[in-house]
């Protein structure tokens, strides 16, 4: 099969508003979640431990995401590989928010990955058989995470017990992959 120009425009086009589609879905579910919570005002601590960035910030205030938290939020959490950038689903910031929450602790993350580029996905792929093809994190849709004082395969179990999004505990290199995708679990 040939791909012409046209063709692959045509593609990337269709992926691009199925990717819109599955975020926009995401945020409506937080939303709802949210209102049931009747929470005003949501903060979130985050430090890259690849860039050493922090961010603490308020997200979510007076019945909307904030703009500018959600921008920062997409800067700390970029490709440190590529320096890419990508919108960040604001319900995954609800789902760390709420995962921490249950966990009893405050929610402060030390994130070892956040969005991945198309690329920086493929080279781990190469390097691990524990990278999934169509990756959430190439759709700002995963992080990777620590909570300190927590332990990794209870903050896995606390997550689990919300039955919402994807849920990997990492034993051997210590961390939890949390995704606004369908509720599924794994070890990795």
């Amino acid at each position: 099969m040939t791909w012409s120009r046209r063709r692959v425009l045509k593609v990337g086009g269709a992926l691009a508003g199925a990717s819109a589609a599955g975020l926009l879905a995401g945020t409506a579910r937080s939303g709802e979640a949210r209102a049931a919570q009747g929470t005003a005002h949501r903060r979130i601590a985050l430090i890259n431990l690849h860039t050493g960035e922090r961010l603490d910030s308020e997200f979510y205030r007076d019945g909307a995401y904030a703009p500018d938290a959600l921008s920062a939020i997409e800067l700390l959490l970029r490709d440190f590989r590529t320096g890419e950038r990508h919108v960040i689903d604001p319900g995954l910031m609800d789902y760390l928010v709420d995962v921490a929450h249950t966990a009893g602790v405050d929610p402060k993350f030390s994130v070892i990955s956040g969005y991945r580029s198309a690329q920086t996905n493929a080279h781990l792929r190469e390097q691990s058989t524990g990278v999934a093809q169509h990756s959430l994190h190439m759709e700002g849709r995963a992080i990777d995470v620590r909570v300190t004082g927590v332990d990794c395969a209870s903050l896995a179990a606390h997550a689990e017990g919300l039955k919402r999004g994807g849920v990997g505990y990492y034993r051997a290199s210590d961390f939890v992959h949390l995704d606004t995708g369908a509720f599924r679990t794994w070890r990795g």
